[in-house]
């Protein structure tokens, strides 16, 4: 059962002043996902904005509608932890994918919600992620346990396992927008890779350039003008930023955690959520208290490296660590403006909360995803994992 609760009716913790420079978006209402001990863990949005699906720690995803929270069903067939979710694009948006510790990537019609198709990496693998791409948009990529396993998705027939170039579980795998036949992927031996995935893919000869970390990496995201960018959270919340083109570092934040705590009045900042890309080189880093507040940090990567203060705060919706977070996009119609909505976030103690600006006039456009190409984390270990840490 679907309960959905107005603001006024919970009790929230008192907080200290917030600088009146940063935007504060107060909780519009809220979705206790399920009873008990369960998990939100992902959010993501069908291209057309008339769903989102929402990942749960009870090994199904739940479909709602952004605009109003509207219940609309569920898909369930996964055995073990789902890991990472993602709408198709274009004539097929209404198929999701699913990846899960049971070693499957699973498509489902959104429509009827029934599994419409299953890619198996072996009954021994664990899928921590996958993504579309290659230059003919032809391939499957999933990050696997040290291996990189690639199907052509049109006759799911596997066409590479790359299992030499990490000697960890590999907790990314990203196809680089306007470069598809990029392939990155991320690992916790604490190395990012990029590989060539034209022609005959093999480790020799298409892995093209190694970025050592140097610690276990959690989550990584592409941006910039031509996407030459990298980010990269990691599993001890620290923050880099590379070009991956040129395998040079940009920045490094190794007490990225000190540095946003500093510049607010807020609790100490605990964890990072993700880090949101509103265009070019523009960056900011989500950052989270145990007590269920989360900030927009904007990060200077260029020059003298600095977090700065939150430009956007988000606060008494959650009670425990937000996993994920969907800001609504700039609808060429105004219908997500028009109700003031910013965005929706889920954490561990099982909501889904609606954030809305307290003037909907002056939401500012670089909170709005204009595109869907945030990276997403990979829980592991899960329900009692997260701050140990991930």
């Amino acid at each position: 059962m679907e309960v959905e609760i107005e603001a006024s009716e919970m009790e929230v913790e008192e907080q200290q002043p917030i600088p009146s420079s940063t935007k504060k978006f107060g909780l519009k209402d809220y979705i206790q996902t399920n009873y008990g001990d369960d998990y939100v863990f992902q959010i993501v949005p069908r291209d057309d904005w008339t769903s989102m699906a929402v990942s749960l720690s009870t090994n199904a995803v739940k479909l709602y509608s952004p605009m109003t929270g509207q219940y609309f069903g569920d898909c369930k067939g996964h055995s073990s932890t789902i890991n990472h979710i993602s709408f198709s694009g274009g004539s097929n948006q209404h198929v999701l994918h699913s990846c899960s510790s049971d070693g499957t990537i699973r498509a489902w019609d959104t429509r009827t919600f029934q599994q419409v198709s299953c890619v198996t990496a072996g009954s021994s693998q664990e899928v921590f992620s996958f993504s579309f791409g290659g230059s003919d948009d032809n391939l499957l990529a999933a990050g696997c346990q040290s291996q990189i396993l690639l199907w052509d998705w049109r006759n799911k027939k596997q066409v590479a396992c790359l299992e030499e170039s990490h000697v960890d579980d590999v907790t990314q795998v990203h196809f680089v927008p306007d470069h598809q036949n990029k392939l990155a992927s991320a690992s916790a031996d604490g190395l990012i890779c990029i590989f060539d995935t034209n022609g005959d893919i093999n480790d020799d000869d298409h892995l093209e350039s190694v970025i050592n970390v140097g610690t276990s990496i959690a989550k990584v995201g592409v941006f910039g003008d031509s996407y030459e960018k990298l980010w990269c959270l990691t599993n001890i919340e620290t923050l880099s930023v590379w070009d991956w083109k040129e395998g040079t570092n940009e920045a490094n934040f190794e007490e990225a955690r000190s540095l946003a705590s500093e510049s607010w009045t807020l609790d100490h900042v605990d964890y990072f959520v993700d880090c949101h890309c509103s265009g070019g080189d523009n960056l900011w880093v989500i950052g989270g208290t145990n007590a269920g507040s989360i900030g927009y940090f904007p990060v200077k990567h260029k020059g003298t490296a600095v977090i700065g203060p939150p430009e956007a705060v988000l606060g008494g919706g959650h009670m425990g660590v937000v996993r994920s977070i969907l800001p609504m996009p700039s609808m060429q119609s105004g219908t997500a403006q028009s109700r003031g909505l910013f965005g929706w976030t889920g954490g561990e103690d099982g909501r889904l909360c609606c954030w809305k600006g307290d003037d909907s006039q002056v939401i500012s456009r670089s909170w709005i995803s204009s595109t869907s190409t945030l990276a997403k984390k990979v829980p592991r270990n899960r329900k009692n994992s997260r701050r140990c840490p991930y």
